[in-house]
């Protein structure tokens, strides 16, 4: 790329700037300082702390909106799970609190425009994985009047009534409650987010569900072959559907000599006592020195842009977006660090030959769409049915 495009990029991301699917930094201040901001005051620059993500990177980075991942890992279950995603919703709205002239807590796609028009960004959330809920409808609903706007129905673990990507099949697909599970966040106007599921749970989801569905941080499978990618006939599928796939920046699933170096990566972890996502400085320590013997494998901003390439080409442009997972991830791709270096991105694809009508419907326009699709939806059911009672006991016996 020249230094003409990243101009333009730049340009372009000042009026259409990014809405991101999912970061984990509430997760990252839960590992790091148990959610202290004083002691990681994102007003700041927090590179050195190993972090992602700050407001003045999310400003270099053109960022309007951000999906934040109040994501719990799968070792919590039942109410210990709940009780850990509420603290994550908790910690979301501290930072838009705290931070008032940099973030605006939104609900709507009209609060997402209403945040760009006052030079805030965006601040949403999405619940990563069904074990949020453990089981219980009500407290789906309650996630949702909390602010939560999607939900990603497994994370790298199956869930009673789903199937993940990275886990053995057992239902093969949703359960008849995660079918419920599905026509009530319709109802609700929640956001199905089928990252991390089966291709089969996709499937399922696709012709159960009423409203657009969300990938939050998935790529193709047909350029990288990793199960956490999206097959191109669910991607042919979201054109119907109205969703959106957002490519994620994961090196492990965008670059196929990414992800042998990753496995060993994380066996290296489990020896050393430590889970794989453990992203503390203490994890990430652990990773440098594995990875200061073993060279890493390098994705870069032309990596995702393959991807985006791919997926404009099956799905269409109207249904791709970005999401980059970012604080979830120990290693990003050159050019793409942290949440500034989105521009290098766009830059690339402008290189490419991507007209900025579509750019502009890649970084913005198709997540605000999709929000507000997914509104009218609920708006609608609502109108024609109350809240489902059902329980996974009376549906999966």
């Amino acid at each position: 790329m020249t230094s003409a495009h990243l101009e333009r990029a730049r340009e372009l991301l000042a009026a259409h700037p990014v809405v991101d699917g999912h970061n984990d930094l509430p997760w990252a201040l839960r590992e790091h300082v148990r959610y202290d901001l004083d002691r990681r005051d994102i007003a700041a620059d927090q590179s050195a702390t190993g972090l992602h993500t700050d407001l003045p990177r999310m400003r270099a980075g053109g960022v309007g909106a951000q999906f934040w991942s109040v994501y719990v890992r799968t070792d919590m279950a039942g109410d210990e799970a709940v009780s850990a995603t509420l603290e994550q919703i908790d910690i979301v709205r501290q930072m838009a609190d705290r931070y008032p002239g940099e973030l605006r807590l939104s609900l709507t796609a009209d609060d997402m425009e209403a945040a760009r028009t006052e030079g805030r960004i965006a601040s949403l959330m999405g619940a990563e994985g069904g074990h949020s809920i453990n089981n219980s409808l009500a407290t789906l609903r309650a996630l949702h009047q909390l602010g939560v706007r999607y939900m990603t129905l497994t994370h790298n673990d199956n869930v009673a009534w789903a199937d993940s990507a990275t886990d053995t099949p057992v239902a093969n697909g949703l359960t008849r409650f995660g079918e419920e599970v599905v026509r009530e966040m319709n109802r609700i106007g929640m956001l199905v987010d089928l990252s991390h599921v089966s291709a089969d749970t996709m499937r399922d989801a696709l012709r159960v569900t009423e409203a657009p569905v969300i990938f939050s941080h998935s790529s193709s499978r047909a350029v990288c072959d990793h199960p956490r990618n999206v097959p191109d006939d669910v991607l042919a599928a979201l054109a119907a559907n109205g969703g959106v796939a957002m490519a994620t920046f994961v090196p492990k699933f965008i670059l196929p000599a990414a992800v042998e170096w990753t496995r060993a990566a994380d066996e290296n972890m489990r020896a050393h006592g430590l889970h794989p996502l453990d992203r503390s400085p203490e994890g990430m320590a652990v990773h440098h020195a594995f990875e200061a013997t073993n060279p890493r494998p390098r994705a870069t901003a032309s990596t995702v842009a393959d991807h985006l390439d791919h997926m404009r080409e099956v799905a269409g442009v109207d249904h791709i977006g970005i999401g980059g997972d970012f604080d979830g991830t120990a290693f990003t791709p050159d050019g793409l660090a942290d949440v500034s270096g989105y521009p290098n991105l766009i830059a690339e694809l402008l290189r490419r030959g991507w007209s900025e009508g579509d750019l502009a419907k890649l970084t913005w326009g198709n997540a605000v769409r999709v929000l507000r699709a997914c509104e009218d939806v609920a708006a609608d059911l609502g109108a024609r049915r109350g809240p489902s009672i059902a329980t996974i006991e009376q549906l999966d016996g």
